[in-house]
């Protein structure tokens, strides 16, 4: 790169993920400018001319090579926002999407209508956290925030600290899918989830990027329903009679996840995401 400055830097990195064939790159230019140079995006608005130093260069050089060799902006910037939360991410930990706060907002509702001071929630693979934190960061419920894979349990806990609720989150080394885990767990007010659910289908034809992210977390089994036929009976055994669980799903597959909640005794609905695919069913166990 020849640039010296923010606005030279910002152009020339546009243009090389232009090049690339990059869907976004004057959004992504200026997130790996800001990041590279320490910068914001007032200065890029106000100080274009600002100059840059050598190490500065070479760091945009760095992030604008692995970007274009497909890694993704998230794991090059190492943090990302989830409703409006900071959220660390890297190698082996599912990057917070815009979809998956759909499942938060419906959570918020549910914990701010029906919370009390014994109320406690669990995120089963939970991952970053983003879901589970962003509920008891915004609700003050306590939430078990369960992962089975160290380098996501690694991300959680620092996620956990970065948002300061300590006090209100716990990160759990467990399978989901273990009786034992369950049955060790108390009696729980709300179950929010994202289990992986991609299709053999869908690994197969994975993006360049989400190639990146680890496939614990994305594969569902050859239908990609593995995930919810197990753990829906195990955990709706776990909530209380009144009690709310929630849970991300892949395109096409809600009449089965509605048919799971249903024989599990929880009554389904369902909501869609801003491009109109049905992306959460939840429901509310009988009984309450």
């Amino acid at each position: 790169m020849t640039a010296r400055t923010l606005g030279g830097l910002l152009r020339e990195c546009a243009k090389l993920l232009t090049d690339s064939g990059n869907d976004n790159p004057r959004f992504e230019a200026e997130h790996l400018v800001m990041a590279a140079c320490g910068a914001d995006r007032k200065d890029l608005l106000t100080d274009p001319e600002r100059g840059v130093n050598a190490v500065q260069l070479d760091t945009i050089e760095d992030f604008v090579s692995r970007r274009i060799s497909g890694e993704p902006l998230q794991y090059i910037l190492g943090e990302w926002e989830f409703y409006g939360l900071p959220f660390y991410v890297g190698e082996g930990v599912l990057i917070p999407r815009q979809d998956t706060e759909i499942i938060a907002e419906i959570a918020l509702d549910y914990a701010k209508k029906h919370g009390n001071p014994g109320s406690l929630a669990a995120d089963l693979c939970a991952g970053s956290g983003c879901i589970g934190i962003t509920l008891a960061k915004l609700t003050g419920v306590p939430v078990k925030l369960l992962e089975l894979s160290e380098q996501a349990l690694g991300y959680l806990r620092r996620n956990i600290t970065l948002n300061g609720v300590d006090s209100l989150c716990e990160a759990v080394h467990a399978d989901v899918l273990s009786e034992k885990t369950a049955e060790e767990m108390p009696q729980l007010d709300l179950i929010v989830t994202n289990p992986p659910y991609l299709t053999a289908q869908d690994m197969r034809e994975l993006q360049t990027e989400v190639g990146y992210e680890p496939e614990s977390a994305l594969y569902g089994g050859e239908d990609g329903l593995d995930y919810y036929r197990r753990m829906i009976p195990l955990w709706s055994r776990r909530l209380k009679p009144g009690g709310m669980l929630a849970a991300e799903i892949g395109m096409g597959q809600e009449r089965e996840v509605m048919r799971i909640f249903e024989q599990s005794g929880i009554g389904a609905q369902y909501e869609k995401d801003m491009c109109g695919i049905i992306r959460v069913i939840y429901g509310i166990k009988n009984g309450g």
